[in-house]
């Protein structure tokens, strides 16, 4: 494994990020030009979704931003790199080791925090608030040649609409707040980290996602959700902190995650597939992934305190992991429910439009 591959790339979004944000509004295109390739690659949650080329991604995303939140800063608590573990073609494959499948052409880097800025003009029609807000983000970049041939933004759009005062969802199980980096402080990886430390990560990653195949397929057999606490206690600390999305929230303990967040999710959705994932890679003691969806499920009512669906919806979720010894310590979780709530029929952005009687009509993609 190349190391200084890893650094250079860290490099190639490092100077990205300084060069987009500080960007004038009529540079933005031109910046966001020279740090990407002729057929970059976007993928953005709902309402953006997929996008071809530097123009089209400035015109859906990075200009409307800007132009919505003045003095835009981003304050990133996680970053690294690695390679990715994912075979190409083969996103479900779960190797067993990091360098079991590592396709050497791919080096992905990530970066999680928040954007932070005043909320001085409507984004999205979401009713500006002349107040400080923040944008909950994870940023994952693929490096090719020196560029960015490749990058997937997930936001938590539901956060901003709740501190705009416009909540779409019923009360969330978790608490709501906003999330802090990892405990330990150290979660920007600029400098170079042991290999062992990124494998250790990346196996207890694949092992916590096999245990829970595990339970899935018992649950598929006996019609029983429930999971033994020391299913996950043996890859998690007793004192884990999960940190979701918003309309989910944020939990402490194996004993208050297991019931304010896995078992409704277990007992409220049903026929989940897993669909695998587009990138997978650790570095150090953090490690990461997304999918695109990740998964597949129906509800069959009470998850998120909303009514069930006959609708297989897909759920892109982006995990962050930090682990400490043996164990998992902390899990940052976004995942695109705008777009899953979408599919069912219920378009959250339609829907308050309507209630600002900005729309007349409800619409949904």
């Amino acid at each position: 494994m190349n190391m200084n591959a890893l650094q250079t790339a860290k490099q190639v979004v490092l100077n990205y990020c300084d060069e987009i944000d500080n960007a004038e509004p009529h540079a933005l295109l031109s910046a966001l030009q020279r740090h990407t390739t002729p057929d970059y690659r976007w993928r953005g949650m709902h309402p953006f979704y997929e996008q071809s080329g530097a123009e089209a991604v400035c015109q859906v995303f990075w200009t409307p931003l800007r132009a919505s939140f003045t003095a835009l800063k981003r304050r990133p608590d996680v970053f690294l790199a690695g390679y990715n573990t994912c075979e190409p073609g083969r996103s479900t494959h779960t190797p067993t080791t990091q360098e079991d499948t590592v396709d050497n052409n791919a080096v992905w880097v990530c970066q999680m925090g928040h954007f932070m800025g005043l909320f001085d003009h409507p984004w999205l029609d979401i009713p500006s608030t002349h107040r400080l807000a923040f944008i909950r983000y994870v940023e994952f970049h693929r490096v090719e040649n020196g560029l960015i041939a490749e990058s997937a933004l997930f936001i938590d759009l539901i956060g901003v609409m709740r501190q705009a005062g416009h909540n779409p969802l019923p009360p969330q199980t978790g608490s709501s707040f906003l999330y802090p980096g990892p405990m330990t402080h150290d979660g920007l990886l600029l400098n170079t980290h042991p290999q062992e430390q990124g494998v250790a990560t990346l196996n207890l990653i694949n092992r916590m996602i096999s245990d829970l195949s595990r339970a899935n397929q018992v649950a598929q057999e006996t019609g029983d959700n429930a999971v033994p606490p020391s299913v996950l206690a043996s890859t998690w600390h007793d004192d884990m902190i999960w940190y979701g999305p918003e309309g989910i929230g944020a939990t402490y303990s194996i004993e208050r995650y297991q019931h304010q967040h896995q078992y409704p999710f277990r007992a409220n959705l049903s026929g989940k597939a897993f669909n695998g994932h587009v990138a997978r890679f650790a570095e150090g003691n953090y490690g990461c992934f997304f999918g695109w969806p990740n998964l597949t499920n129906t509800a069959t009512g009470g998850f998120l305190g909303m009514t069930g669906s006959s609708t297989a919806a897909d759920m892109r979720v982006v995990d962050v992991y930090r682990r400490h010894g043996d164990k998992l310590a902390e899990n940052w979780v976004i995942i695109d429910l705008p777009h899953w709530l979408s599919m069912q029929g219920l378009d959250v952005l339609a829907r308050m439009r309507q209630l600002l009687g900005i729309d007349t009509v409800l619409t949904h993609s």
